[in-house]
């Protein structure tokens, strides 16, 4: 018995590595999607999705990939839909095949590389609030985001044009 709870906790580790290594997560937490209790919804997601696996037999990648984005969608306000979702499910489920054939080294092994090349943290912060005298000059307001990752050199972008419905356009530099 001690070593079917010590593997099922295993698993639960490499579900943990997997969904807190997903920018997607780890945006929606950093920024507040989830509400003040955004990071314990991220625990809690861990456990759920753990358990999922358990309770159901021969899961389809479909339907895990239903389930994690009907949890995304009703705790974090997120839709995911930057084509990440089907490689999160996948290595979900390479994960529980490794822990259901007993291959618990090689699991073991996985967690290890995915918390060690854990993606770069995608961090964006808003521009510091403005005074209602400062709104006059200026009603757009912009996010400034940050990488850890390599700098990319980009074409400066033509200055934003105003329509006449109010609307600023900004268009890319051919």
């Amino acid at each position: 018995m001690a070593a079917s709870t010590a593997s099922r906790e295993l698993f639960s580790e490499g579900v943990r590595a997997v969904l807190h290594s997903w920018p997607v997560l780890q945006i929606a937490v950093d920024n507040g999607f989830g509400g003040v209790y955004g990071q314990q919804k991220a625990d809690w997601m861990v456990d759920v999705v753990q358990q999922y696996f358990h309770d159901n037999s021969d899961l389809q990648q479909s339907e895990v990939e239903d389930f994690i984005a009907q949890l995304m969608d009703q705790e974090f306000d997120t839709v995911v839909d930057d084509g990440s979702l089907p490689e999160v499910t996948l290595s979900l489920q390479q994960m529980f095949t490794q822990w259901q054939q007993g291959a618990l080294q090689q699991l073991q092994h996985t967690i290890n590389t995915l918390t060690q090349k854990k993606s770069q943290r995608a961090k964006v912060t808003a521009p510091p609030p403005q005074s209602d005298e400062d709104s006059d000059e200026d009603d757009t307001q912009g996010m400034e985001c940050e990488s850890s990752g390599p700098s990319v050199s980009r074409t400066e972008a033509p200055p934003p044009q105003e329509e006449d419905d109010g609307w600023t356009v900004v268009r890319k530099k051919k």
